[in-house]
């Protein structure tokens, strides 16, 4: 994300009641490349702070009214993330360790030396640099995941690859369409491997398994109080993923008012926590994905157009599983593993199918059939019916001049009538999530009563 004009060095508050001090102090910082603000007393340095987050605060300890300890006091209650260090007149080791005990990074005694402090700044901010990625580490553990590996051969895949090394080294936001269990997660993580980011965050979020409001301070952060339950203050995954990447699934199903938050975040790199009125400015690389139509979605006003432009800088399209021929027989080696055998006419059998839940679906498929298997052997009738019974009648990788909508339609049609309309086992059985279920039944105008027609 690009901001307009130079990016100052450092955010620096200066809280002291000794204007001159604090004039030079300013000069000094400013000149150096940094951003600053200042005021002369603790209740104002308190203000400032809940409208603009700083990096470092060189506060006073010894000021009229409220003293920098009891401004320590409330940046600690308040879970403030600034560092902080702090300035007196009277360097008492009282004094020192109570300020340190608060929070306090850094400790001078006046009369200060301006490069001393502005080592003093820069080393606080370093260390505060030093925890968030130690956050950002923890974070990033409790998402890992085995090292990134798509398996295909087909010329589609191929063309993905070669789109993968050019795109992955931009900076730039890019659009992963395909539909559902293609494998969009995988391509992500790729491009994040591929990019200069690959030692920074990549963070992941699925807007399709959390409602609108849990999205919402998942993605900004929330501040203590701000709903019910919000015993604490906690960052959201834009700042979490700051540095590195962030992967939102599915933003198709991202509500209006979370797309207007998502732009000015991709705009301007700034953002405000649910309950906050304080801006924090982030640098994330975003990548989205879909299985929706968002050209259509835009058209039905469904989705920003401004947003939809922001995101689609890059493209790459996923194949259907039923487009990549040649790559299912290694999909199905690499899911299995090399202890497990196949039936001479399990591969066949799955070749035919037409796989509306693609890859995931191929996966569940085989977990169910190896469960199923008396040794280590895979037979046609450890496969769902619904695969077996299909691939009797319908051939999948066939000429180009084959409607694979109707197919999927036909598909989809058969499966829901098999488990008599009953939405929940359509979904499991098809491999697919019950809101990808909804939209196919809406998509190919499939009802009840189409369904008891069928049986007639």
């Amino acid at each position: 994300m690009s901001t307009a004009g130079a990016k100052p060095d450092l955010q620096i508050l200066l809280v002291d009641d000794d204007a001159d001090l604090r004039a030079d102090m300013a000069r000094y910082f400013q000149v150096q490349g940094h951003g600053v603000e200042q005021c002369a007393s603790g209740e104002e340095g308190l203000e400032l702070l809940e409208r603009q987050a700083f990096d470092v605060v060189v506060l006073d300890l010894m000021m009229p009214g409220m003293t920098g300890l009891d401004v320590l006091k409330e940046l600690q209650h308040r879970h403030a993330e600034c560092e902080v260090v702090v300035l007196t007149g009277e360097a008492t080791v009282e004094a020192a360790v109570e300020a340190m005990k608060l929070g306090a990074r850094e400790f001078l005694r006046k009369p200060i030396s301006l490069k001393e402090l502005d080592r003093l700044v820069r080393k606080a901010h370093d260390t505060g640099q030093l925890r968030k990625e130690n956050l950002q580490l923890k974070a990033m553990l409790r998402q890992q995941h085995k090292p990134t590996e798509i398996v295909g051969e087909s010329l589609q895949m191929q063309e993905m690859f070669r789109l993968i090394a050019r795109v992955g080294p931009t900076n730039k936001p890019i659009l992963i369409q395909g539909e559902s269990g293609t494998g969009k997660e995988l391509v992500a993580r790729a491009l994040h491997e591929a990019s200069p980011l690959v030692d920074k965050p990549l963070v992941v979020i699925n807007c399709a398994a959390l409602p609108e409001t849990l999205l919402e301070s998942e993605l900004f952060g929330y501040e203590k109080g701000a709903f019910t339950g919000a015993t604490g203050m906690k960052p959201g995954l834009f700042e979490v993923a700051d540095g590195g990447t962030l992967f939102i699934d599915e933003i198709g199903e991202l509500a209006l008012g979370l797309q207007a938050k998502l732009l000015r975040v991709l705009e301007d790199g700034t953002l405000r926590r649910v309950g906050s009125v304080k801006e924090r400015r982030v640098e994330v690389r975003l990548i989205a994905a879909t299985n929706r139509d968002l050209h259509q979605e835009v058209k039905d006003k469904h989705f920003r157009e401004d947003l939809f432009y922001r995101i689609n800088v890059l493209t790459i399209h996923l194949p259907p599983l039923r487009q990549r021929a040649g790559d299912l027989k290694l999909l199905v080696e690499h899911l299995t593993g090399p202890e497990w055998q196949l039936d001479e006419e399990v591969l066949p059998t799955l070749e035919r199918y037409s796989w509306p839940g693609n890859v995931r679906q191929l996966q569940n498929a085989l977990d169910r059939a190896m469960i199923l298997a008396d040794d280590d052997r895979i037979r046609v009738e450890n496969l769902p019916p619904e695969i077996v019974n299909s691939a009797h009648t319908r051939p999948v990788f066939m000429a180009s001049d084959v409607d694979l909508d109707t197919l999927t339609k036909d598909h989809v049609l058969e499966t829901y009538r098999r488990h008599d309309s009953n939405k929940a086992r359509t979904a499991r059985a098809l491999g697919i999530g019950r809101r990808t279920l909804y939209r196919l039944l809406e998509k190919y105008n499939i009802t009840d009563a189409e369904t008891e027609r069928q049986v007639s």
